[in-house]
């Protein structure tokens, strides 16, 4: 029977100086029972399945909700009878410790997160694109994998707005509709929104409103919506967990996170908004590590992440996105909170591939280097 226990970064070098705690899940029986109908569940090849089980184990690094991330690290070990390590830590950490790894990375996959960070490393050649999973011909559309073939999608995240419903009538105002609202005085010290410096979520907003507006008036939007901002927070997921509370009035980011608040937490008093100009997307994604040391797992872990097997434990954790594989049940939640998957600007990934950056930096130097205290990096 499998265990999901707690322990440090042992003989994982350079990673213990950061503080990061690792999950695993293994099988404690001499003989693991592995799960016979593991091969046809995922429709992996039997000789990939016999090589990686050759390898022995499997190490994630998590970039989706930490509930859904050790949920599939589970299945996989009980389909496969691999030992499977996990840590999840935010997007842009995950792209900062995949390049400090400079090749030899500690992980073997990167799983979720969205692919503005995956398509920066895909650049520095830091993803392996020398296998095809089989199951990437269920992706929906070819905006859901890597024109390197080096990461794959998973699921697909609306970006917009949440609002405390209890707070706005206090308030005696209107939720916001659309970007330009925003930036409404009436808004003063009302908005939470994450982090440039430490979020994925925070880089798909700037680059989001960029888009809209032009570079250099999407700068200047973002500096008087700073006006309005009570704090940014490290993660993206962070406004939305305060708001159901009333801490945070006003929150944007991924409207899955608000589902998960409604429906796993009970606060019915949160609303969601799609902009009225269309919703900016991410998507989420996964990818083997170049240089793993367990590179036959990887592979197979790939072509378990692109089958329901995997996709559809999401919203079983708390994870309501969309699901971009054409064999998998999508959420019932997602068209119970009216919220359309279609209904999305038609974002620009090579900008932000090329970009992102050189944006970041303009921002943060136009918000004096996000030295005050609103700020949260850690």
């Amino acid at each position: 029977m499998s265990n999901l226990t707690r322990r440090n970064f042992l003989g994982l070098a350079g990673l213990g100086t950061l503080g990061f705690g690792l999950a695993a899940c293994s099988n404690e029986s001499s003989t693991p029972s592995v799960r016979t109908s593991g091969q046809s569940a995922v429709g992996a090849d039997s000789n990939l399945v016999d090589a990686a089980k050759g390898e022995g184990s499997l190490q994630v690094l998590g970039s989706c909700g930490e509930d859904y991330l050790g949920a599939a690290c589970k299945h996989f070990n009980e389909l496969y009878g691999l030992d499977v390590s996990y840590k999840r830590i935010s997007s842009i950490e995950g792209q900062t410790l995949i390049e400090n790894s400079n090749g030899s990375p500690q992980f073997d996959v990167w799983f979720g997160g969205t692919t503005d960070p995956y398509n920066e490393l895909s650049d520095e050649g830091l993803l392996d694109a020398s296998y095809t999973p089989a199951n990437s011909s269920h992706l929906m559309n070819d905006v859901y994998l890597s024109q390197r073939n080096d990461w794959f999608g998973i699921y697909k995240g609306l970006l917009g707005f949440m609002y405390n419903k209890d707070e706005i009538e206090r308030l005696n105002i209107d939720a916001p509709k659309d970007w330009p609202d925003l930036v409404d005085d009436k808004y003063k010290g009302l908005i939470w929104m994450p982090n440039y410096q430490t979020s994925g979520t925070a880089r798909l907003i700037l680059n989001t409103v960029i888009q809209e507006y032009g570079h250099q008036q999407g700068l200047e939007y973002l500096t008087q919506l700073d006006k309005n901002v009570q704090e940014y927070t490290k993660t993206g997921g962070g406004p939305a967990e305060n708001i159901g509370s009333g801490e945070c009035v006003i929150g944007i980011g991924f409207l899955h996170d608000g589902v998960a608040q409604i429906e796993d937490n009970g606060y019915e008093n949160i609303g969601l908004v799609i902009p009225t100009s269309g919703a900016s997307y991410e998507v989420g994604a996964t990818a083997a590590l170049i240089g793993t040391a367990h590179p036959n797992a990887a592979h197979l872990w790939l072509e378990y992440a692109l089958s329901p097997e995997c996709v559809e434990l999401a919203a079983k954790n708390g994870s309501y996105q969309t699901l971009v594989i054409d064999t998998a049940h999508q959420p019932s939640e997602i068209s119970k909170h009216h919220l359309n998957p279609d209904d999305t600007i038609d974002y620009d990934f090579e900008d932000a591939r090329l970009n992102t950056k050189e944006y970041v930096g303009e921002i943060m130097d136009a918000l004096g280097g996000g030295k005050d205290s609103r700020f949260q990096n850690s």
